[in-house]
């Protein structure tokens, strides 16, 4: 019941593209309902084993990255610790966009209010893959989030700052997650923060780009003793690219196993966003990219090859 009532507090309070809309709640008999949006895509696992080598390639694996990357940021800003992040749980929209789901094992608490990053220096020329920076030391920024949140004090920035909001505060001793993605902290019964959600993403980046996650065994408790104990490795062969090269550095930094060193620990999602890996991606327009896949146009196709049929068939198809 207790992590039941958690995902419906939690889909309240979300308003994300790529997060999902609670459309309504109800009970029935003995079963507490909730209606959400339908994701005809599936989910990435899934799509994952349907590639060559069940395996996505860099470019593809770099756009669902960047878009659950993004799906995080937005969570930490409202003190969310996701803490199940897998492809089982990242779903495909019909327009080939992503969509977390699962709340019942996050950790919810108060948002952190806005801190500056003083060593932060942006790069000219891609101020738009940052998650909010001001050019001009206006207030508009800092009157919205103190309406938003209203019980914290939300500093102004002054130029060339970054607007870091993580939820640092926010700690946990409770063991919970899918074993080949639970971080160090976790594995070996310590408390843990935000930090875990990007080992997390560390592991579904692996996964992605080389079909299986790096410190699965054949038994959970050996899954559990090579995340504290095996050294991180990738295949045999050579990076055939410079992206490989920087996908692997970024992974590298995200299965950092201490977790105040671990890429994130500092400034949050804006050490992993200006990682080379995203190197020319604007996060701000990232929801204009054309996905890799777009199950939609696939049903479409399908469903006017069905429309000379019966509609009895076109029935029983759909």
């Amino acid at each position: 019941m207790h992590r039941a009532e958690m995902e419906k507090k939690i889909l309240k309070m979300l308003d994300h593209p790529f997060l999902p809309t609670l459309y309504a709640e109800f009970e029935v008999s003995h079963f507490s309902c909730i209606v959400m949006e339908y994701c005809s895509g599936g989910d990435l696992h899934s799509l994952r084993h349907k590639q060559p080598h069940k395996r996505f390639s860099l470019s593809t694996a770099r756009f669902y990255a960047a878009e659950v990357l993004v799906a995080l940021e937005y969570l930490h800003m409202l003190g969310i610790i996701y803490r199940d992040l897998k492809p089982e749980n990242v779903l495909v929209r019909s327009d080939g966009h992503i969509m977390l789901s699962d709340f019942d094992l996050s950790l919810c608490s108060d948002a952190v209010p806005a801190v500056e990053s003083p060593s932060f220096s942006p790069d000219s020329t891609s101020p738009s893959a940052l998650p909010y920076t001001r050019s001009h030391p206006n207030k508009t920024l800092s009157c919205l989030l103190n309406r938003l949140f209203p019980s914290k004090r939300i500093q102004t920035l002054s130029p060339c700052r970054l607007f870091v909001a993580e939820p640092v505060a926010a700690r946990s001793c409770s063991f919970v997650g899918t074993h080949e993605y639970v971080a160090p902290e976790v594995a070996s019964g310590g408390s843990h923060g935000n930090g875990v959600d990007w080992w997390a993403l560390g592991i579904f980046i692996y996964e992605l780009i080389y079909g299986r996650t790096p410190f699965a065994a054949a038994s959970n408790e050996m899954t559990l003793r090579n995340i504290l104990e095996k050294p991180l490795s990738f295949p045999t062969h050579s990076p055939c690219s410079s992206l490989e090269l920087h996908a692997r550095d970024l992974i590298s930094g995200l299965l950092n196993r201490d977790p105040n060193t671990r890429l994130g620990s500092k400034r949050g999602s804006a050490d992993v966003k200006t990682h080379p890996f995203f190197k020319g991606l604007n996060f701000a327009l990232i929801r204009t990219v054309r996905p890799p896949e777009i199950p939609g146009l696939r049903r479409q196709r399908t469903a006017t090859f069905y429309h000379s049929k019966p509609k009895s068939s076109a029935f029983n198809y759909f």
